[in-house]
């Protein structure tokens, strides 16, 4: 029950405290324990929770924030219709899955692969980055449909990416069916903005690594 308390007291702190924080500073407060005491508290696999989870702090955490700064700017202007937010040390990309997919349907419009390629060519050009792509619906029909559903646009999202040339080795892929909703299921807007695909953007080992030892400025250039 302590650890609880003290989960819930950091988290609490966090929350206040990044409220008056830009998202470099951001990064750089939020350490990698106080990060994991925060992800337990969000609901379990989601997106942000594993963001925040993954932030190291300090002053590689600045760096890191840096480069996450300019990667969210890039992809903004590349898929305006996609929601795009900077999440501790990372970036959250939120896809309603009528901008990818038809109704029941796991396959991807036209119009959404020309909004992936346009990802892609980002994602390509920050290499040192892994992404987790993971797969949402909400609570219409039955839950072993529904996560059946998810399961095959979250892995349509990834495959298609790694055809762009995006190495298969950076992601990592989850679906959850109608089990994680982001609003209550009780109208069809919030059904609608339940029905997703969320990316999560986090630096790798290498990329933490180089930023804790200061071989990476906060421009991304290598020393």
């Amino acid at each position: 029950m302590k650890k609880v308390i003290v989960f819930i007291t950091m988290a609490a702190m966090l929350m206040a405290g990044c409220k008056s924080m830009n998202n470099t500073q951001k990064g750089t407060a939020i350490g990698a324990g106080a990060g994991a005491a925060a992800g337990a508290l969000i609901t379990k696999g989601s997106v942000w929770g594993v963001l925040i989870g993954a932030a190291v702090g300090g002053s590689g955490g600045y760096v890191i924030g840096k480069n996450m700064d300019k990667q969210a700017k890039d992809l903004k202007q590349a898929v305006p219709d996609a929601q795009v937010e900077r999440v501790g040390e990372g970036i959250n990309i939120t896809f309603n899955s009528a901008l990818l997919f038809k109704i029941n349907r796991s396959d991807l419009s036209d119009s959404a692969k020309a909004s992936l390629d346009k990802v892609a060519v980002v994602f390509n050009d920050y290499p040192e980055t892994n992404i987790l792509v993971e797969g949402h619906t909400d609570d219409t029909g039955p839950a072993d449909y529904n996560m059946t559903l998810s399961e095959a646009r979250a892995q349509t999202v990834a495959n298609y990416l790694e055809s762009k040339g995006v190495a298969p080795a950076r992601f990592t892929v989850k679906w959850y069916g109608e089990t994680q909703p982001k609003y209550p299921n009780t109208s069809e807007a919030n059904r609608e903005l339940n029905r997703r695909v969320e990316l999560g953007v986090m630096a790798n080992d290498q990329m933490k690594k180089d930023a804790q030892n200061g071989q990476i400025d906060s421009t991304g250039t290598k020393h």
